[in-house]
């Protein structure tokens, strides 16, 4: 389905003569054809899978991120600014993140499901927090509140 959206988007942004939209779409297909390639070699017929395709977006951004940081300390704000509208396009892709008190939410579910008691059982917890909200958390921070929870 998101496969499908990402190539009716492209089409939709080559007719409506949207360059930046054009590229960036260009950029996410030429990723995802990369890895359903490496998929392939790994016996993965079909490509990879929507979590995986929402993982690599979710990395794009964060790459992007970093690149804006540099170029505005660099001085180069339309560089900045070319990466800020590549991370809003990527962005229209991704479901809607969770908020602060729902990932809170979330960590304390699934550590109580799982019944951890220690920080040893971290990953556990952030596994099956990866597999149910995949494209909708910040694992980076999720991790830090997982830690602090079961210390």
């Amino acid at each position: 389905m998101l496969r499908t959206r990402l190539n009716d988007a492209l089409k939709q942004a080559m007719k409506a003569r949207e360059e930046r939209a054009v590229s960036t779409l260009r950029l996410i297909l030429a990723a995802l054809k990369d890895r359903d390639i490496c998929a392939r070699g790994k016996g993965n017929d079909d490509g990879i899978g929507e979590d995986e395709i929402l993982a690599m977006l979710q990395t794009m951004i964060k790459q992007r991120k970093e690149a804006i940081q540099l170029y505005e300390q660099g001085g180069r704000l339309e560089l900045a600014q070319q990466e800020q509208d590549e991370i809003r396009i990527i962005e229209s892709f991704m479901p809607r993140q969770l908020s602060e008190d729902e990932t809170k939410s979330a960590i304390t579910a699934a550590i109580q499901e799982l019944g951890c008691c220690g920080v040893k059982d971290m990953g556990r917890t952030m596994a099956l927090l990866k597999q149910r909200y995949a494209g909708q958390m910040d694992f980076a921070r999720a991790s830090g509140m997982v830690r602090q929870h079961l210390s």
